[in-house]
């Protein structure tokens, strides 16, 4: 029993309990080895133009999770995202100045079809929560820090956004398939 662990012992029981009632991850590959579902669908959409820097940020976040290696995927969806970032002080001092502020990410997506009628298909939403120090330090190290917390906050919405969709695509081939 030297090398069996408590923590070993309930990794096993765990996996045998969710292989027995069905389970299978989101992204798993067929049993040829090829892209599954999930993958395969998310690679054929297509992400529209988002406006302003943050948009940018989380439109390239979002092509980096869905497109596949090879990038060469035929497109069938379109993706609508609406994204904005906005800001409130939570270290206020004496005389009213904010030391620390926390950013907030919202995005409102939904995905559409590149059909004739433009089908819609699903939406959904995401949040995101982030802060940065306010220091009496030179502008530019403020500027260089608010551009972190956007592509901070623009790779947890693009985490969010990809994997509701991949539960979407995953739930639709279930009940198509």
């Amino acid at each position: 029993m030297k090398g069996i662990t408590r923590r070993n012992v309930l990794l096993a029981s765990a996996g045998v309990a969710l292989s027995g009632c069905g389970f299978q991850p989101i992204y798993m590959p067929t049993a040829l080895g090829q892209a599954g579902v999930a993958q395969r669908e998310l690679a054929a959409v297509s992400v529209n133009l988002i406006p302003d820097r943050p948009g940018q940020l989380l439109r390239q976040a979002l092509q980096d999770r869905l497109e596949m290696a090879d990038g060469s995927a035929p497109r069938h969806y379109d993706l609508s995202v609406a994204f904005w970032i906005s800001g409130e002080g939570i270290a206020i001092q004496p005389d009213n100045n904010a030391t620390r502020i926390r950013a907030i990410g919202t995005a409102s997506w939904t995905l559409i079809a590149q059909d004739p009628g433009r089908t819609k298909l699903t939406s959904g939403s995401a949040k995101a929560v982030d802060a940065y120090n306010v220091l009496d330090t030179q502008y530019f190290a403020l500027d260089l820090e608010n551009e972190a917390v956007q592509r901070r906050l623009a790779d947890a919405i693009a985490d969010q956004i990809t994997l509701q969709l991949a539960v979407y695509f995953r739930k639709r081939a279930t009940v198509t398939g």
